[in-house]
């Protein structure tokens, strides 16, 4: 086996944030490593990620470049980086406790596990042999009564700039590493950040088609589907949801959904996340109840699958991948333009700013409950202005000029401000949380107002659908209407249906987000990226 020691580690950059009771560090380390190669064969690394986790949760990552080792080579030398970010030092302090030799319990210790994957190509003469993918799992447990950095503490201080070393030996570290040697075939490698989806029909790739509901609130016949997929897959659109385009580029597959019985849970190596979300469920547990899985069941649902993960790969790498991954949620359109389809009269019993922070106070539970058990990176989309949907549109009388019906538009209004309110104070109260929100609203009203600008011939009238602005629910003629009409060209079209949108619209706004760089502040590719 190849054999690699670290021979200096040079502080790059570093915070400290001091309060009363914790100690928050965040740092850069760069480590020279040496490679030795015992083999009679060269190898070829690719560039690769490990994690590092204290407690379960995920605290470090560690960057090796592409290097090469040539056949019985000795002292390659490789540079990596180290990031940790906002680090609770107090709190692993405090935690720290392990069983002696003698069976006695003593403060002063912690544990530290390094997982993650390399991928290597060997070489013999010119030939290049099947890609061979190393685990690692390694298990390091730190004495502190043996292991003082008072002062390279000192140094780092006063000096952060200065080369340092620090002795590890046997007596300062003990350590258990395991390394499982996988042969395969492909050169595609899984992306290290899974992805989790919670909402409605902008995300749902089909998990309806596995509930008892009505066709309200399926979508799994035609004409949906019809331009990438070319038949229908329960997708409220022409083709691929903002949800697949995401998946996309953080170089994932389509993501599936969690009810869908072929699932293939057996690649546990490649695991890539699921998709909880469901065509019409709402915040609210009362919205189109019994025909749809509502947020809190969608809740339960993730639980139940990172309780399989932990089954099947460990706890701690189900803990490793619930704080790396993304969480995606595109949630409460639902709950607030069911009262105008129902006809219900909660909109009369509640005023609408005590509506809304209903809504937001369930979103609220749902992401809290995602962050006690680690998750940590969450991307929101914020509401369009919902009177504007065409299946809203024709409930405002025509003699009124057939434009946006105002009440839903402003519950919208009122929902995006209370969300800012919410997530401003979550980054701020919650450690290590971390978030992305897209302005929808402003996305959706651009392409409407000016469809020719984005490319599009109509931004206000469906391609599917019947009546005014073909904002009668019937695409696909399984529904309470019958009767539809169907644009030839589904891509001049800003809406596919009543509510939702075509693939084009949905490709453009996941485009638009992924266009904006990591060094921003609100930045969705930031959460895939270690700032």
């Amino acid at each position: 086996m190849p054999v690699f020691s670290v021979q200096t580690v040079h502080v790059e950059s570093y915070k400290l944030n001091v309060t009363s009771q914790n100690l928050l560090v965040s740092s850069v380390f760069s480590l020279n490593v040496t490679a030795e190669n015992p083999n009679k064969v060269a190898l070829s690394y690719e560039p690769s990620r490990f994690h590092v986790l204290s407690q379960g949760l995920v605290v470090g990552l560690i960057r090796i470049p592409q290097f090469h080792q040539p056949p019985l080579s000795k002292n390659v030398s490789v540079q990596t980086r180290v990031l940790f970010e906002r680090v609770n030092v107090s709190e692993i302090m405090s935690g720290s406790s392990r069983k002696e030799e003698d069976g006695s319990s003593s403060k002063g210790a912690f544990d530290i596990r390094i997982l993650g994957d390399v991928r290597a190509q060997v070489r013999v003469f010119h030939m290049t042999l099947p890609m061979i993918k190393v685990a690692l799992d390694c298990d390091l447990s730190v004495s502190e009564s043996k292991f003082s950095v008072s002062n390279e503490l000192h140094s780092i201080r006063w000096s952060h700039n200065q080369m340092i070393s620090v002795p590890l030996n046997s007596k300062t570290v003990s350590k258990k590493c395991s390394l499982a040697i996988l042969i395969s075939a492909t050169t595609n490698a899984a992306a290290d950040d899974p992805l989790f989806f919670f909402g409605d029909s902008f995300f749902d790739p089909g998990n309806n088609n596995y509930i008892n509901t009505s066709t309200l609130d399926r979508a799994d016949f035609s004409p949906y589907g019809r331009t990438f997929f070319h038949r229908p897959t329960g997708r409220f659109s022409d083709g691929r949801l903002i949800s697949d385009f995401i998946a996309q580029h953080a170089k994932h597959p389509l993501i599936p959904p969690y009810l869908d019985p072929s699932r293939n849970f057996d690649d546990i190596h490649n695991y890539h996340g699921v998709n909880f979300a469901s065509a019409g469920a709402g915040a609210l547990p009362l919205t189109f109840q019994g025909l749809v899985i509502d947020l809190k069941t969608q809740l339960k649902y993730y639980k139940r699958e990172v309780a399989e993960l932990s089954r099947k790969k460990g706890s701690a790498e189900a803990a490793r991948i619930s704080s790396t991954a993304v969480y995606l949620f595109s949630i409460c359109t639902n709950d607030y333009i069911s009262p105008f389809l129902l006809n219900s009269s909660v909109l009369a019993t509640y005023p609408h700013s005590e509506y809304v922070e209903m809504v937001i106070g369930n979103l609220s539970t749902v992401v809290r409950a995602i962050y006690r058990r680690g998750g940590r990176k969450f991307m929101f989309l914020n509401l369009g202005e919902l009177g504007c949907a065409p299946g809203l549109r024709i409930l405002k009388p025509e003699r009124e000029g057939g434009g946006c019906l105002e009440e839903a538009s402003d519950l919208a209004k009122l929902h995006n401000k209370a969300l800012n309110k919410l997530l401003s104070n979550m980054g701020q109260k919650l450690h290590g949380f971390k978030y992305f929100l897209y302005d929808f609203k402003t996305s959706l009203a651009q392409r409407i107002t000016r469809p020719y600008k984005h490319g599009f011939r109509e931004g206000k009238k469906a391609c599917c659908g019947i009546g005014r602005f073909n904002g009668i629910f019937s695409c696909g003629g399984k529904r309470p209407v019958k009767d539809f009409n169907l644009c030839e060209n589904p891509s001049e079209f800003v809406f596919w249906d009543s509510y939702h949108l075509t693939e084009k619209a949905y490709k453009q706004m996941a485009d638009q987000m992924w266009s904006i760089p990591p060094t921003e502040p609100n930045s969705l590719r930031r959460l895939f990226t270690c700032y």
